[in-house]
C-alpha cells in the first residue's frame, strides 16, 4: 500500500517538473518589477513546525523579475530566540533563503518551476528545487511539489486555493487554505513518530499540516501596501500531530495561531 502510494506521488511529481519545461510561454512579462517587504509575527511555522518559541520575529524578504524570471531573498530574524537553558538570547538573523525561479501562463494554467536555498544558522544547510502548476479560476487551485535533495531528501506536496473579496479599490480581505503530504526519504530527518512521542525507526510518509490564513491588505498611495494578518495551522493526520509536536520548539504543541502584519513596497 506504502508503495503504491509513493508512486502516485512521484507521477504527480514528474508531471509537474516537466511540465515547466513543456508548455509553451504566451503571456511573459516584458517590464522589469520589483517588490520588498517586511513582516511582524507572534511566531516562525514552517511546514507545520513550530521554529521560534514565545518571541516576536521579523521576517524581510525582496523580489526582482524580467520575462518570467524572478530572484528572492527572504529572511528570518527572532527577537529572543529559544536556548537550552530556558534564558533566551539576544535577536538573531537565523535564516537567509533565495531562491530562483521561472513562472509563464498557458490560457487558463500557470506554471512555474526553480530552486531554493535555505541558509539555516546551526545546521547544515538545504537545497530544493520545486514546481507548481494553478489555474486560474474560482478558488485559483494550485499543487506544488518540493524536492530536498541536499541534507533532508523528503518530497512536500502543497494542495492550495485561495480567493480574494474587495470592498473598496484600497482594501481587501484575502482567504487562503493549504494542505499538504509530507514523504520521507530519511528516517533519521523526518522520522515517523509513535504516540509515544519516540522515532518508530520508519520514513515519515503520510498528509501533513493544513493552514487557515485571512490577511486584509490595505493599500496606500500607489505603491505601499500593510497587510495584517492571522493563521491557523494544525495537523492532518495523528502521525502528523505526533511528528509536529516532536520537532516544535515549545515540545507540547501540533497546531498554532499565529498573526501580525506585513508592510510592502512594489513597482
Amino acid at each position: 500500500m506504502r508503495k503504491g502510494k509513493q508512486g502516485i506521488l512521484y507521477i504527480i511529481a514528474c508531471f509537474l517538473l516537466c511540465s515547466v519545461f513543456v508548455m509553451p510561454s504566451y503571456a511573459e512579462e516584458e517590464v522589469p518589477w520589483a517588490d520588498a517587504s517586511v513582516s511582524v509575527l507572534t511566531a516562525y511555522i514552517w511546514r507545520g513546525i513550530e521554529l521560534s518559541r514565545d518571541s516576536i520575529v521579523v521576517q524581510p524578504t525582496m523580489s526582482v523579475g524580467y520575462y518570467g524570471f524572478y530572484a528572492n531573498f527572504w529572511a528570518n530574524i527572532d527577537t529572543n530566540p529559544y536556548t537550552s537553558d530556558d534564558e533566551g538570547a539576544n535577536a538573531k538573523w537565523n535564516e537567509t533563503d533565495f531562491t530562483i525561479a521561472y513562472g509563464t501562463s498557458f490560457g487558463i494554467l500557470n506554471v512555474e518551476g526553480g530552486y531554493i536555498y535555505y541558509a539555516l544558522d546551526s545546521v547544515d544547510d538545504s537545497q530544493e528545487v520545486f514546481a507548481s502548476l494553478g489555474v486560474d479560476t474560482i478558488l485559483s487551485p494550485t499543487l506544488t511539489v518540493y524536492k530536498e535533495f541536499a541534507r533532508y531528501p523528503s518530497w512536500y506536496f502543497l494542495l492550495g486555493i485561495s480567493q480574494s473579496f474587495a470592498f473598496t479599490d484600497y482594501m481587501s480581505l484575502d482567504l487562503s487554505a493549504s494542505a499538504s503530504y509530507l514523504l520521507s526519504d530519511d528516517a533519521d530527518d523526518y522520522p515517523e513518530i509513535n504516540d509515544d512521542g519516540e522515532p518508530t525507526g520508519d520514513e515519515f510518509s503520510n498528509f501533513h499540516d493544513a493552514v487557515l490564513s485571512a490577511s486584509l491588505p490595505i493599500s496606500f498611495g500607489k505603491y505601499f501596501v500593510v497587510a495584517p494578518t492571522v493563521s491557523y495551522v494544525f495537523p492532518i493526520t495523528d502521525d502528523a500531530k505526533n511528528q509536529m509536536k516532536f520537532f516544535s520548539f515549545t515540545g507540547d504543541s501540533d497546531q498554532f495561531v499565529y498573526g501580525g502584519v506585513s508592510i510592502g513596497f512594489a513597482f
